[in-house]
């Protein structure tokens, strides 16, 4: 249960202090908000922050299309995989609920808990942005922690892509690459939230199966045996 505790305290961590500078970079505040690019290094730094208090634990997965890929690549057995995703979306909810709390009086004008969201007529695009997104961080995941990458910076390389990926990705989806990281959000914003919240659970797992395939074709590490 350790590791499982250890997922839902990253996945804490990250939802509010990732959706957290998302929020109150909308909120009127005494300084100039973080922007995108500060939101962006929130998230980064999250997982940075997250990868060595946890990672000796758990991995410090605190995404479901990571362990999703970890899974596929044959790093981890069925039954990990799945509670990994259970308290990952435990620790999502559990983010959001105090992100919600902190921001409720706060006169943000984003959303209280930073939820994704596309506009109408963008939902493929939105689609694709998030799929491929997601492909590439959980390739640069499977690379780094692979047996024969270059593991003592594996937190730090992988925060990095983060950060690079919601670069790029703020301005179409707000980025998810994380159905954990949506589905908190979407709890307690509702309405179109919600509604397309689909999209921010099908699209990365579906990028993460695909990273998963690419890595297992192109890859020379050595197999690992699966308790």
């Amino acid at each position: 249960m350790k590791k499982y505790f250890a997922e839902m305290i990253g996945t804490m961590v990250l939802v509010l202090m990732g959706c957290g500078a998302a929020v109150f970079a909308g909120a009127g505040q005494p300084f100039d908000s973080v922007g995108t690019l500060g939101v962006a290094f929130a998230f980064g730094l999250s997982v940075v922050a997250m990868a060595y208090a946890i990672g000796s634990i758990s991995g410090c997965h605190i995404n479901p299309a990571i362990t999703l890929g970890v899974y596929l690549s044959g790093r981890m057995n069925g039954k990990d995989t799945m509670m990994y995703m259970i308290f990952q979306v435990i620790g999502a909810i559990l983010g959001s609920t105090i992100l919600w709390f902190l921001a409720k009086d706060s006169g943000s004008t984003t959303t209280l808990t930073g939820a994704n969201g596309f506009v109408e007529g963008a939902m493929t695009t939105a689609f694709v942005a998030e799929m491929v997104f997601t492909f590439i961080f959980v390739l640069v995941v499977l690379g780094v922690t692979a047996k024969n990458g270059l593991n003592q910076f594996a937190g730090l390389a992988i925060g990095l892509a983060l950060v690079l990926v919601h670069i790029v990705c703020i301005p179409i989806t707000g980025t998810s690459v994380n159905p954990a990281r949506s589905i908190g959000p979407a709890l307690f914003e509702g309405g179109a939230a919600l509604s397309q919240l689909w999209l921010f659970i099908v699209a990365p797992l579906l990028g993460a199966a695909i990273a998963a395939i690419v890595w297992r074709g192109i890859t020379v590490e050595p197999k690992r045996e699966v308790a």
